[in-house]
């Protein structure tokens, strides 16, 4: 506790950094899956490819992952690009799966009525199709959120600011208190974000309950990715 205490400034500063860290994979694989996970739901043809691929950039390890990337893209080892870039990879890999599930549990007859009352394709897409599908969405974000923070941390072995290095300063000085600093910060920071998570869909969605979905078989999918 004393150890704690007398690095105040420096848990919060590594707090600030793994949160500058984790939002922008967040958002970004969010953005870039709904897109993608609505071509897996709309045409078959593409359903079976786009969520293999998913499912294999999912399966890459992270760290040997974040030591490619820079060869790839042409960074430092060190950059934190590489982390937002490889975290936004397996934050689609969840979304992509997770969208074309939520789309999926669109009923039929809620298509066809708002066919026919005069939706235009895009038009039925954005005021039916997204906002019925809303409640799947959120619960696959939910993962995305509590693996992303979890996995930013894995920067820390390259030596990439944030809680990740609390675990390898920690484990080389053999200051247990450090290690346990960031395990906790980082519970708690995917905790708090879960739950502004979970406030924005409430207020983004007032017609649903918090524990509605659309389709159980759907959102029992989403959390099989987690």
């Amino acid at each position: 506790m004393k150890w704690v205490l007398e690095n105040l400034p420096y848990l919060a500063d590594s707090a600030w950094a793994h949160l500058q860290l984790s939002i922008p994979p967040i958002i970004l694989s969010f953005v870039l899956s709904v897109p993608l996970g609505w071509l897996a739901n709309r045409y078959r043809l593409f359903r079976g490819p786009l969520l293999t691929v998913a499912g294999l950039l999912y399966a890459i390890p992270s760290l040997p992952l974040l030591v490619v990337l820079p060869l790839l893209i042409g960074t430092g080892l060190r950059s934190p690009v590489n982390v937002v870039i490889g975290l936004t990879l397996y934050g689609m890999a969840l979304m992509v799966r997770s969208t074309a599930d939520a789309l999926e549990a669109v009923e039929p007859d809620v298509r066809q009525s708002a066919t026919a009352i005069g939706f235009s394709a895009w038009g039925r897409f954005f005021a039916v199709d997204f906002p019925l599908a809303g409640p799947v969405l959120l619960a696959g974000m939910r993962v995305v959120v509590v693996s992303t923070v979890s996995l930013v941390t894995v920067g820390g072995v390259l030596g990439v600011n944030g809680l990740g290095l609390l675990f390898t300063d920690g484990l080389q000085r053999a200051i247990i208190a450090e290690i346990v600093s960031g395990i906790v910060l980082t519970v708690v920071l995917a905790l708090v974000l879960d739950r502004l998570l979970v406030l924005l869909g409430r207020a983004l969605m007032p017609w649903t309950k918090a524990n509605a979905t659309p389709s159980r078989r759907a959102a029992r999918r989403v959390m099989a990715t987690a």
